[in-house]
């Protein structure tokens, strides 16, 4: 397994927890059957921490189909919500292009960090999809192209810039990703389809407590500021050094922007 991407996974779950629109969740519940078993389809779900985030929320019973193309991060999740008491159905496939059987008969369709990094026309796909089957959708931690960071540094604003073209290549995900457009993009599809969409922010807010993934955020942006622009690698790392050495001092904050998502059939 990619020990990087596990740990990753693991570190950024409490923030996402923490960052959610638990509104929106709430909005979506009062959309779903009474009754049930109530059948969720989880999208890209690595190891698990949209599970483990609404399992505890939703009416029980429940049915979940999770769907990612790494084995071993679903091997993780099944090793990591035994506890929850529902029935899981682990798949492996690519997501490159979206199955109609998946879809077929779920009351909820949801997804976490995943929209982002998709197509327009996998968007519009996803919104046919959902409609075809009735379901309700729930989309969460969707990056939205702000961040901030404090103390802040000359080279912030250009790192991120650099950032958010990255995001728009392609993912293998239909084409170019929508990146910080996503979630605009993905509530026109929806409503196109006929849905009520509401939309919510959820920001992360990183402090100097959470060290390790603030060096892995910083290592990543910087990682896809060189990517972008090869030409400026003195100035991206020493950007870098400057950021890590405010982490390492216990000043820095981080904002990171995100957007959660939910669409129902009125």
């Amino acid at each position: 397994m990619d020990e990087t991407l596990l740990r990753w996974l693991r570190l950024r779950e409490a923030a996402d927890a923490r960052a959610r629109a638990d509104a929106l969740t709430r909005r979506i519940m009062d959309a779903l059957p009474p009754r049930g078993p109530l059948r969720v389809l989880d999208l890209a779900t690595g190891a698990g921490s949209n599970v483990r985030y609404l399992a505890p929320r939703l009416p029980r019973p429940q049915q979940w189909v999770v769907v990612d193309r790494n084995a071993e991060l679903l091997a993780d999740l099944r090793a990591r919500t035994t506890r929850l008491d529902i029935e899981i159905d682990t798949r492996q496939m690519d997501l490159g292009s979206l199955d109609p059987a998946l879809f077929e008969r779920r009351h909820l369709v949801t997804a976490s960090a995943l929209l982002d990094l998709v197509s327009g026309a996998w968007l519009r796909s996803l919104a046919q999809h959902c409609r075809a089957a009735g379901a309700a959708a729930l989309f969460t931690i969707t990056y939205n192209g702000r961040s901030s960071c404090e103390p802040p540094e000359p080279e912030d604003d250009w790192v991120r810039d650099l950032l958010n073209r990255h995001q728009k290549r392609d993912k293998g995900l239909g084409g170019p990703a929508e990146g910080p457009d996503a979630v605009a993009c993905a509530q026109r599809c929806f409503a196109e389809a006929g849905y009520r969409v509401e939309c919510a922010p959820s920001d992360w807010r990183l402090g100097p407590d959470q060290t390790a993934m603030q060096r892995m955020l910083i290592d990543g942006w910087a990682e896809a500021a060189g990517e972008m622009a090869p030409e400026r690698a003195p100035a991206v790392a020493g950007w870098r050094a400057r950021r890590l050495a405010h982490l390492d001092a216990g000043r820095s904050h981080i904002l990171v922007g995100h957007d959660d998502l939910a669409a129902w059939r009125s």
